[in-house]
């Protein structure tokens, strides 16, 4: 049987152009998203000029998270093709066939496989276009291709060179911008000690810090989602002498709702209704959707942890002296040095009535499952702000940009996906296969969601 692997391909960096080339289509960030779109294309058999360009010296996704027996919380018939065509040699099911583990998966009964093994899966999908995709370049800006008279037809992508620093320009009629989201920690926490880190560098970043795992550490875990309590439990066994604490705003940790009824708000259907509601019903509606994505966690997670505090509670009624600590309605609000200068301590409020505090435990590193942020396309296109129908990246339907349609042709465009939720729900923000892509007249149309 094939063992599952990584690496499919060497991926290094395309060598910069002489000269500046024109495509049809540039997509920015080269993750899921635009994936998705590289399959679409591939499948319908378009025939264009397209580049992806991604910072990441390969296709990874979400390295930091690959963590030991955590399973995807999505079924695999959502992956990149299925949904939108069975048949394409894309899906899941063929990756599982392709690999000689098919029959094997079926034993399993899952919808859900392991997340390093998805990350797999999407790799080997990603190996299909290394021609098309400039590894290790950071694009910096998008704006209007100079000497252009009369409505913008092409748009000036430029990049750098992550190892070199040396930037490179190409022209695209149409661009998409998915490039994810950038790791959020809160502004009295933010770049002020390298003890604090985000939980999306957790696996690859935490072992640097914290080499010896046979010692005692003190780690405390910040966020009450999925990434927060994955991480809890398993710096349990990555370290299995240390102290760990969980600090969380809510009054507990909560499951996450993927009932049938409820898991319809990601039907590539709903978008349609959610973005034709006002802007007050689409607000309640995200508010209404949280418990499918935002600071919740997997039921069956819940219950392995809180087998861990009641094995705790059985040998020790003071939870103060658990080894393993879950501390409700406390939100970190800051830090200070601890007084051996080696360890801090966190400055806490009490949600429940407003009272500061600091920590009484001191801790080696802080990891914060605070979430991300989506702003990134903003400083991409900020020499585009000027050409907006208003003061602001709206979006319509189909994703794209509304600029005024008296300075930006019709047939060109910019596209964002991945951090539209304001507009077309959380499912913007999480897997959804793209919908149809079309070519008419030298064009790439993107009909996404």
């Amino acid at each position: 049987m094939a063992a599952m692997s990584t690496d499919h391909g060497n991926h290094t960096t395309q060598p910069e152009p002489a000269t500046q080339p024109h495509y049809d289509l540039v997509c920015i960030g080269f993750g899921p998203a635009s994936l998705a779109i590289a399959i679409a294309l591939h499948d319908r058999g378009i025939n264009a000029r397209v580049l992806y360009i991604e910072k990441q010296r390969n296709f990874i996704w979400h390295a930091g998270m690959l963590l030991p027996n955590a399973r995807m919380q999505i079924s695999f018939l959502k992956d990149l093709a299925t949904l939108r065509d069975p048949t394409s040699k894309f899906t899941f099911i063929n990756y599982l066939k392709s690999n000689n583990r098919l029959v094997a998966f079926t034993n399993l009964s899952t919808f859900l496989p392991l997340r390093e093994e998805y990350n797999d899966y999407m790799s080997w999908c990603a190996s299909h276009f290394d021609d098309q995709v400039q590894y290790g370049y950071e694009t910096t800006s998008v704006a209007a291709a100079d000497n252009q008279e009369g409505p913008i037809t092409t748009w000036q992508v430029t990049s750098r060179n992550t190892e070199t620093n040396q930037t490179s320009t190409v022209t695209a009629q149409s661009v998409v911008v998915a490039i994810g989201g950038k790791p959020r920690i809160p502004i009295p926490l933010h770049g002020l000690d390298s003890r604090i880190v985000h939980s999306s560098s957790y696996s690859t970043t935490v072992p640097q810090i914290l080499k010896e795992t046979w010692k005692a550490h003190s780690v405390a875990v910040v966020g009450g989602g999925q990434s927060s309590a994955e991480i809890f439990n398993d710096l349990q066994t990555r370290y299995p002498n240390s102290s760990v604490s969980l600090f969380t705003g809510a009054s507990a940790l909560k499951p996450s709702d993927d009932s049938p009824f409820v898991n319809e708000v990601f039907d590539p259907e709903r978008v349609d209704t959610f973005y034709n509601q006002a802007p007050e019903s689409r607000q309640q509606s995200t508010l209404a959707d949280k418990s499918t994505n935002y600071g919740v966690v997997r039921p069956e997670l819940l219950d392995r942890l809180y087998e861990v505090m009641y094995h705790q509670r059985l040998h020790e009624p003071d939870l103060s002296k658990w080894q393993f600590r879950i501390i409700p309605w406390q939100s970190v609000i800051g830090f200070e040095k601890a007084s051996d200068g080696d360890r801090i301590r966190l400055r806490l409020k009490n949600t429940s009535n407003g009272e500061s505090s600091i920590s009484d435990a001191s801790f080696d590193l802080a990891i914060m499952g605070t979430g991300y942020e989506r702003k990134g396309h903003e400083t991409l296109l900020e020499s585009t702000r000027d050409l907006l129908q208003e003061d602001k990246f709206a979006v319509e339907r189909n994703y794209r940009v509304k600029y005024r349609k008296d300075v930006v042709r019709e047939d060109c465009g910019i596209w964002l996906q991945g951090c539209c939720e304001d507009t077309h729900g959380v499912s913007s923000v999480v897997f959804f296969p793209l919908r149809d892509c079309n070519k008419t007249d030298g064009h790439v149309f993107l009909l996404a969601g």
